[in-house]
């Protein structure tokens, strides 16, 4: 199964289709982000922009060791940036910056790693353990 996202005219994902890997090869059987692009168009108009995603990718890395695609699976609400070749989801906290490198949002200071599960509080700038 392949995955594409369908962006408005800001790269804002506004939905992910799947598309069934036979609407996908091309001529010799390879898999092809155009072809599914334009099988994608076909149904949803010529007008829709779309880019493929993998489900598998996340923070630049393809969990199943593949090729990790476009650093990470699109999310509706995140953006694609087409300089870096990348979805980036949304940014919840304004004291976050993003990493380049993965193209996720990270706080001012590191989660702690205490093997409980913790929030962000963006008025005290602190990660508090939840309960």
């Amino acid at each position: 199964m392949a995955h594409f996202a369908k962006l408005n005219l800001d790269n804002e994902v506004v939905h992910v289709s799947k598309v069934d890997n036979h609407n996908c090869l091309d001529e010799n059987g390879n898999e092809s982000e155009e072809v599914g692009i334009a099988y994608l168009k076909s149904i949803h108009g010529q007008d829709t922009i779309w880019k493929q995603t993998s489900y598998n990718t996340f923070h630049g890395i393809h969990n199943l060791n593949g090729t990790p695609l476009r650093k990470n699976y699109a999310g509706i609400g995140g953006v694609y940036d087409p300089q870096k070749d990348a979805f980036i989801p949304p940014k919840h906290y304004a004291s976050w910056t993003l990493n380049e490198e993965t193209c996720q949002w990270e706080a001012p200071i590191a989660e702690p790693n205490d093997d409980k599960f913790h929030v962000w509080n963006e008025d005290t700038q602190s990660w508090i353990t939840a309960e």
